[in-house]
C-alpha cells in the first residue's frame, strides 16, 4: 500500500503542472510549425502555378540526352537551310549582277533575326501570353495574340529550364531551334522582292515583319495558350507560320514595289544566271528539311523518324509531277523545274509530316507539283513580278499542305491533341 504525504502530494502537483506547461508549449509549437508548413505549401503552389501558366519550368530529371543531341543536330540542319542553302538557291536564280546582294540579304537576316530573338522575338512567340477578351469565339482560355515580356533578353532562362513544348531538352536548345525557324521565314520573303529593295529598307522591313506577322502567328499556332492551337489547327512544322506567312507577305511586297525595270514574261535577261548554284542550294534545303520536320517532334522518337520518311516521299513525288507538268506544257523538262518541284513538295508536307501516313504524303506531293507549277505561272498572266517565285511555291504549297492535313490526318500517326479527334469524319 502506497501512502502520500503532503510533501509528496505537492511534488506530484508540481510535476503535473510542469507537464501541463510543456504540453501547452508543445501544442503552440506544433501549431506554429503547421502554419509555417501551410505558408510554404502556398508559396510552392504559387510558384508551380506561375511556371506552369508560363509554359516554362525546371527540367529536373526529365532531361533526355538522346532528345537533346537530336534537337541540337536538327538545329544545325535548319540553320544550314538558310546559310548556305537558301543563299545559294536564291543566288543562283538571281541575275549575275545581283547575286552578291541576294546572298548578302540572307546572311544579314540570319544575324538580324538572332538579335531580335534575343531582345523580344522568343518571348513574344513562346512566353506566357497577355490575354485579351474575345466574346464571339469560345476557347479554353481568353484570346491571346502575343507572349508576354517574361523572356525579353532571354532573362529567366537557365541551364535547368525548359519549355512545355519540349520538356526533355534544355530551354536553350528549344530556343535556338525556333530561332532558326524565324530566320528562314524572313529569308524566304526575299525571293519575291529580290533585286529591287534597298538594304536599309530590308532591315527595317525584317524587324517590323517579325513583330507584326511572325511572332503572333508562331504564338497562335504553337504555344499551348495560342488561340489557333486551342482551336485545333494542325501545323506540324510551320506551313502556316512560315510558308504561308512568308509567301503571302512576299506577294504583297512584290505588288507594292512594282516590277523590276524591263521585266516582262519571257525576257531572257531575267533568267537564272547559274542553275548549278540553285541545284546545290536546293539539295542543301532538302537535306536540312529532315531536321526541319524531324526536329519538330522535339524528341528523338518514332514521330521524328516518320516525319522524315513522309518528307522524302512527298518531296520526290512533287519533283516528278512538276517535271511532268512542265514537260506537258513546254514540251521538255528542265533542271530548274524538277528542283522547284522538290521545294514545292518540301513546303507542302511541312504542316502534315507528323500527322499523315504514306498515302497522305504521296497525294500531297502528287498535287503539290502541278499546283505550285501553275501558281508560278500566275505572275505571267496577272503581271506581278514575283522575282524568285516565293509566292508561287511557298504560299500555294503551304496552303495546299495545310488544307490536305485535315483530310489525311490519322489517329494511327497523330496523337489526340487537346481533346480533338484527329480521325477524318
Amino acid at each position: 500500500m502506497v501512502t502520500f504525504s503532503e510533501e509528496n502530494f505537492n511534488a506530484l502537483c508540481q510535476q503535473v503542472a510542469f507537464l501541463q506547461d510543456n504540453l501547452i508549449s508543445s501544442r503552440e509549437t506544433i501549431h506554429t510549425l503547421v502554419q509555417e508548413v501551410n505558408v510554404l505549401k502556398s508559396v510552392s503552389a504559387a510558384v508551380v502555378n506561375r511556371k506552369l501558366n508560363s509554359g516554362i519550368t525546371s527540367i529536373g530529371d526529365n532531361l533526355d540526352s538522346g532528345d537533346t543531341a537530336w534537337m541540337m543536330t536538327s538545329t544545325a540542319f535548319v540553320l544550314f537551310m538558310s546559310i548556305p542553302g537558301l543563299a545559294l538557291y536564291y543566288g543562283g536564280m538571281a541575275r549575275e549582277k545581283n547575286v552578291l546582294s541576294t546572298v548578302m540579304q540572307t546572311f544579314t537576316i540570319t544575324c538580324l533575326i538572332t538579335i531580335i530573338w534575343l531582345c523580344f522575338g522568343y518571348s513574344l512567340s513562346f512566353a506566357p501570353a497577355v490575354p485579351a477578351t474575345r466574346s464571339d469565339y469560345s476557347l479554353k482560355h481568353d484570346f491571346q495574340v502575343y507572349g508576354d515580356a517574361s523572356r525579353f533578353w532571354l532573362r529567366g532562362m537557365h541551364l535547368d529550364s525548359y519549355h512545355v513544348n519540349a520538356p526533355t531538352i534544355p530551354e536553350s536548345v528549344f530556343c535556338v531551334f525556333q530561332l532558326c525557324f524565324a530566320i528562314i521565314s524572313s529569308g524566304l520573303i526575299c525571293g519575291s522582292f529580290a533585286e529591287r529593295l534597298e538594304y536599309k529598307a530590308l532591315m527595317a522591313f525584317t524587324i517590323l515583319w517579325q513583330i507584326i506577322v511572325y511572332c503572333p502567328i508562331a504564338h497562335a499556332v504553337w504555344h499551348p495558350n495560342g488561340f489557333l492551337f486551342e482551336a485545333g489547327v494542325l501545323d506540324y512544322a510551320g506551313g502556316c507560320a512560315i510558308e504561308i506567312a512568308s509567301g503571302i507577305s512576299g506577294l504583297v511586297c512584290a505588288v507594292y514595289l512594282g516590277k523590276r525595270d524591263g521585266w516582262h514574261p519571257g525576257n531572257q535577261e531575267f533568267e537564272p544566271h547559274n542553275i548549278l548554284l540553285t541545284v546545290v542550294g536546293a539539295s542543301m534545303l532538302w537535306v536540312g528539311w529532315f531536321g526541319f520536320n524531324g526536329g519538330s517532334a522535339n524528341k528523338a522518337n518514332e514521330r521524328a523518324g516518320y516525319a522524315i520518311l513522309m518528307t522524302q516521299i512527298s518531296t520526290s513525288t512533287a519533283a516528278m509531277t512538276w517535271m511532268i507538268s512542265e514537260w506537258v506544257v513546254r514540251k521538255q523538262p528542265s533542271v530548274l523545274g524538277i528542283v522547284s518541284g522538290a521545294i514545292a513538295g518540301l513546303v507542302a508536307i511541312t504542316p502534315a509530316a507528323g500527322y499523315v501516313d504514306t498515302t497522305g504524303a504521296f497525294i500531297i506531293g502528287l498535287l503539290a507539283g502541278p499546283l505550285c507549277y501553275g501558281g508560278v505561272q500566275l505572275k505571267h498572266y496577272l503581271g506581278y513580278d514575283d522575282s524568285l517565285d516565293a509566292f508561287g511555291v511557298h504560299a500555294i504549297g503551304g496552303i495546299l499542305g495545310l488544307l490536305l492535313t485535315g483530310f489525311f490526318v490519322t489517329d494511327q500517326v497523330a496523337d489526340p491533341i487537346n481533346g480533338w479527334s484527329l480521325s477524318l469524319v
